[in-house]
């Protein structure tokens, strides 16, 4: 298997900030907006370098979708920042009727995702967010891996025409993509390629899928592994070839079972390729405080839970 490594950990919102302040310096159009929470999603360089394109709009999430609707019909590339939580439940009307409905070029940007907000709670952990977003008509959700992909992913969104829903959290995770590269919205990526199982990982699962991957070489088996970065639009053709190589497959990721990248696996797999599935995420529940290890340990996100589900799935076969 390919060895993957990596000198730091760096938090996956901490590249959104550093691509965000990129984009300041090379599109006059984008503008960005924040609900009281600058600091926490690292828009800090962008407010001071750009402070004339910058909008602080308070503890008013629904009014900063409505203002970033409204900015788009004047040229602007509005990115909004805010917690997941209230970036897609809270104001889950505005984004249907103002933006998704019309198809606005509104980047809605949202950290703090999953169980590794840690001890913040199961109010602020949302875990539902994937599958909200995802059934949105015109709707593009992306969930990079580390800090290099989502910086990549932020800038590559600017000049993607529509809606987009960029998710990214809070914990420092292992930083191993490479900071040159191009990201490709709906394009997965082969992280290693093998002929037994096929192991699709997103966000903060990928790094957990590697490991896994080299579980799974210590026992003989030969794992695939894919970064699905971008959750809609699926990468319906990387997905296809590999499960009708490896005759089966795992999904691993930081959200509900139900509406999230599994489930849309299942439905791609179940209209054309229909194949052993196991799914590594939350099983119809809450998270809790608790620090983000400690979470993802209880709620079965392991690097042990992912191989565990790649030899259910083999034994499928």
């Amino acid at each position: 298997m390919k060895e993957y490594t990596y000198t730091e950990k760096k938090d996956t919102r901490s590249g959104f900030g550093v691509g965000l302040l990129e984009l300041g310096r090379t599109n006059p159009n984008v503008v960005a907006l924040c609900a009281d929470l600058i600091g926490s999603l690292k828009m800090d360089a962008f407010k001071k370098e750009f402070p004339e394109r910058f909008y602080q709009v308070g503890i008013a999430e629904a009014n900063m979708m409505g203002l970033a609707a409204g900015m788009t019909i004047g040229g602007k590339i509005p990115f909004t920042g805010t917690f997941a939580n209230f970036s897609t439940g809270r104001v889950y009307d505005q984004i249907r009727q103002s933006i998704a409905y019309s198809g606005k070029n509104v980047k809605i940007c949202a950290s703090h995702a999953g169980l590794t907000l840690g001890e913040d709670g199961a109010t602020h952990q949302i875990l539902e967010d994937v599958g909200m977003m995802k059934m949105l008509p015109h709707m593009t959700v992306i969930n990079p891996c580390d800090f290099n992909q989502t910086k990549a992913a932020t800038i590559a969104i600017a000049e993607y025409e529509g809606p987009v829903y960029l998710r990214f959290g809070r914990p420092a995770v292992p930083n191993f993509t490479p900071a040159d590269q191009k990201f490709e919205i709906g394009k997965a990526v082969m992280l290693n390629e093998g002929t037994d199982v096929t192991i699709l990982a997103t966000g903060h699962l990928v790094w957990k899928a590697i490991e896994a991957g080299h579980k799974l070489a210590e026992k003989g088996i030969n794992a695939e592994v894919i970064n699905i970065h971008t959750i809609k639009p699926l990468d319906d053709e990387a997905i296809l070839k590999s499960v009708g190589k490896t005759k089966c497959v795992v999904t691993a990721e930081e959200h509900q079972l139900n509406g999230g990248l599994g489930d849309s696996v299942a439905q791609l797999l179940g209209r054309q390729l229909p194949a052993p599935l196991e799914m590594v995420g939350v099983n119809d529940s809450f998270g809790e405080s608790g620090t983000p290890d400690q979470l993802m340990e209880k709620y079965g996100l392991s690097t042990e839970n992912i191989v565990a589900a790649a030899e259910r799935a083999i034994s499928r076969k």
